[in-house]
């Protein structure tokens, strides 16, 4: 299915069912989402990375007007929705100051994935290792998407996930970034230890030669 959006490039990638906080300073962007306040419209967000617009986004939608400004700027909450493929981009959009374009939607089913279970059990010893509190809920679709913020992956990273059409795709993605990161942070776990004991009074057995 192919449909027009305003676009609202940014150096960042959005996922289904994020919640994105906005500051909305030029003047482009101030019409763009005024055009969505008043008409209910969506808009995409696709990643601009490395001076590069790169193809894939997510459609978005406003969800509140948290404050207008004397000047004319906005904070604004905004909730993703559809993931994207750019067609065809025009920028600006005809009679507008924002850029615009055909885009063809991406369907994404709402799969659990196969490698959900080892998926979590590295998700809650990274959590642990980081002691950040774990909100991780096993019967969540698409818990690929909800993660992918919260555990180190470069910008690239999080692009290429977004591009992945399948959940056991982006599992199997995650899984081999964490087995990558788990060493590291554990290593930097026992120095961090290892930094804090040094100074106390230890109890030393004899070495015995």
């Amino acid at each position: 299915m192919d449909i027009y959006l305003p676009l609202f490039p940014l150096n960042l990638v959005v996922y289904p069912n994020e919640d994105l906080n906005l500051h909305i300073f030029e003047e482009r962007y101030r019409q763009l989402i005024n055009e969505c306040l008043e008409t209910g419209q969506t808009f995409g967000i696709p990643a601009f990375i490395n001076n590069k617009l790169r193809g894939y986004g997510t459609e978005m939608s406003v969800t509140t007007l948290h404050k207008r400004y004397d000047d004319g700027r906005m904070d604004i909450k905004s909730k993703g929705h559809r993931i994207f493929k750019i067609a065809h981009f025009e920028n600006p959009a005809p009679g507008k100051l924002y850029a615009g374009g055909n885009v063809e939607l991406v369907e994404t089913e709402p799969e659990t994935g196969n490698h959900l279970n080892e998926l979590i059990v590295k998700l809650t010893r990274l959590y642990r290792l980081l002691q950040i509190k774990s909100d991780l809920d096993e019967e969540t679709p698409l818990l690929s998407f909800r993660v992918a913020h919260k555990i180190g992956l470069s910008v690239e990273e999080e692009y290429e996930l977004l591009t992945f059409p399948r959940e056991n795709e982006r599992q199997r993605f995650l899984i081999r970034h964490l087995d990558r990161v788990l060493p590291v942070v554990a290593e930097m776990e026992r120095t961090k230890d290892r930094i804090k004991m040094n100074g106390h009074f230890k109890n030393l057995d004899p070495l015995k030669f």
